[in-house]
């Protein structure tokens, strides 16, 4: 189901908390490229697997481009909404031909691989593409697979995607996984010794929003106790699965 959802985004999705990483650079600077009025682009999708980075570098750019044009960004999602990062508003009636969109000064559309198999849909995206893309007004897109992977697209849109920017995203590697988890417990003014962050990577699910789950229930626990995070505290949050070895 597709939903619209009117931005501000969450202040805590922003490109000063974006964690930049080997797994993430070129998409961040594909970004900083996009908000460069002069520089042409207008165009970028972001693709890689779940939990990865991309609604974060969405909502970030959605909530720069609101800021530049002092209006909200509607964003077209193809996925299920998650209250703790979308924003609880709707606009218009999730389709594509809606004039919320057609009226914005920038498009945003999220889990594009989720686009359901309908002929008239995809023909609404279409045209909305490019009223965009003639207009030269930003459009940001999402999925987790590249362009010509995506089920249930039109040749003409996959061959319109890959005109702009288009960057992998993938922090599945222990040391991009590492820095995130620093920068997000000192974020939360935390400090977390290397031994409870590897031994995190060892035993917590290692999808991002899970280990930042984990990571907040160490942090409120520490604060709970009023003791400082160690291998022991992290553990107890962690049990019955989490028993220190």
């Amino acid at each position: 189901m597709q939903l619209p959802f009117d931005f501000p985004v969450a202040p805590r999705f922003s490109l000063a908390n974006f964690v930049v990483c080997s797994g993430n650079e070129t998409a961040y600077r594909f970004a900083l490229r996009l908000l460069e009025p002069t520089s042409g682009e207008n165009l970028l999708y972001l693709h890689g697997p779940e939990g990865s980075g991309k609604t974060h570098l969405l909502m970030a750019l959605a909530d720069a481009l609101g800021e530049r044009t002092g209006k909200s960004i509607p964003c077209l999602t193809f996925g299920t909404p998650d209250s703790a990062t979308l924003p609880a508003r709707c606009v218009g009636t999730g389709n594509p031909g809606d004039e919320v969109f057609r009226e914005a000064p920038a498009l945003l559309v999220d889990d594009l691989h989720l686009i359901p198999a309908d002929h008239d849909l995809r023909i609404a995206l279409w045209q909305l593409f490019n009223d965009y893309y003639q207009t030269g007004r930003p459009m940001v897109i999402t999925g987790r697979y590249p362009p010509k992977e995506l089920p249930n697209l039109d040749d003409h849109l996959t061959s319109r995607l890959l005109w702009g920017l288009v960057a992998h995203i993938d922090v599945s590697d222990d040391s991009s996984r590492r820095m995130i988890m620093q920068k997000l417990a000192l974020d939360r003014q935390m400090v977390f010794p290397d031994e409870v962050v590897d031994y995190l990577l060892r035993h917590a699910r290692r999808d991002i929003p899970s280990l930042i789950d984990t990571l907040d229930r160490i942090v409120h626990h520490a604060l709970a106790t009023g003791r400082k995070v160690s291998l022991r505290l992290a553990s107890e949050v962690m049990a019955p699965n989490g028993a220190v070895t």
